[in-house]
């Protein structure tokens, strides 16, 4: 049968939550009253049949490109579902990364591709490796998927790295798929998108995650014009068309976007810092330290992490997320952005936790 389901979202849904919530993957939601819009301009109404105009335009303003490249979706995971479903056919090789976000993996198995991997390496700092890239592609592979910062680490692939990765597609008339959701993160001297490297390129990303506005589900697509029409027209058997009022919303948030990014970088700032001053002071776990993103990748040293943050939660309320969902059993991971006092008290508890088991 084929693969229906996110063990990782379903869990998301219903396991999460907690008093001291470290199993976030995105910033603090920005409230709709600190956003300057007159909300007499709302409608429930408009006109947005293939995407609202002034909406594509504010994304692909904010990212350099032509309007026509933009495809609007809802939130990055349907980007990444419309991206592969319009690429890949059943049986075609998609080589992912590893570790990868699990809902990545369980939409190419749902579209019947073959499943192939490369390692990111946690003693390389989680760095993608073109050379391993290289081994791992075949005259099959037909997309090579990478996110950029990578969920669940947080690592940045510099520009001349994907470079090497576009080539080695080329090389095999294949496409680069990068879900650039958490790129924003890196705060000061962000990185342009990925999409001008080449016509090998197709990008993903959202609002979600950075800004504060999950709630609008304003994901797209950068993809070549031929490419995004298609995307375009296969959306039509599943979102059809946008929330009406959510693309206002949004081309609102995209007018005011130094207010929500400075917003939560102050809160992402002083969480990193209780982070890495915790890190420094544990030695039942460890991570690769990064200086962007607002999440982190944590080793268990010793035991069973699943256990353990079973316990976390049951005994003192805090949850994380645990590894498995990332292929990595050993690994959970923790969210920064949302309060940090509250995550300054999520971090004592996992101390609490690791000096009582």
């Amino acid at each position: 049968m084929r693969h229906k389901h996110s063990d990782y979202m379903h869990w998301s849904k219903t396991q999460s939550r907690a008093r001291f919530n470290l199993a976030t993957s995105g910033v603090a939601p920005f409230p709709l009253r600190e956003l300057p819009f007159d909300l007499e301009e709302l409608e429930i109404n408009g006109d947005n049949s293939y995407g609202y105009a002034p909406l594509q335009q504010a994304i692909a303003a904010h990212h350099g490109v032509d309007p026509e490249c933009v495809v609007e979706s809802a939130g990055t995971s349907m980007a990444n579902y419309l991206a592969m479903a319009a690429i890949i056919e059943p049986g075609d090789e998609v080589l992912v990364e590893h570790p990868a976000y699990g809902p990545i993996l369980d939409v190419a198995r749902y579209l019947e591709a073959d499943v192939k991997r490369f390692r990111r390496v946690e003693e390389n700092g989680w760095a993608v490796d073109p050379a391993q890239v290289r081994r791992c592609v075949t005259p099959k592979t037909r997309l090579i998927l990478i996110t950029n910062l990578h969920n669940p680490t947080s690592a940045l692939t510099p520009e001349s790295v994907l470079r090497e990765i576009g080539d080695i597609a080329r090389s095999i008339s294949g496409l680069v798929l990068v879900d650039e959701v958490y790129l924003d993160a890196v705060y000061e001297s962000t990185p342009r998108t990925s999409f001008h490297l080449g016509p090998e390129f197709v990008v993903t990303s959202s609002l979600t995650k950075v800004y504060g506005v999950s709630g609008l589900r304003c994901g797209w697509i950068l993809a070549q014009p031929d490419l995004a029409w298609k995307m375009r027209r296969l959306n039509d058997l599943y979102s059809a068309t946008a929330v009406y009022p959510g693309e206002l919303l949004s081309v609102a948030a995209f007018q005011h976007l130094d207010v929500l990014r400075e917003r939560a970088c102050r809160i992402v700032d002083a969480d990193r810092k209780l982070l890495r001053d915790f890190l420094t002071k544990q030695s039942a776990i460890s991570a690769v330290w990064m200086d962007w993103g607002t999440i982190s990748f944590v080793k268990l040293r010793d035991g069973n992490a699943d256990i353990f943050l079973e316990r976390l939660r049951a005994e003192f309320d805090t949850s994380a997320v645990p590894g498995r969902f990332f292929q990595m059993p050993d690994h959970f991971r923790i969210g920064m952005g949302v309060n940090t006092e509250m995550f300054a008290e999520g971090l004592n508890c996992i101390r609490r936790a690791l000096t009582s088991g």
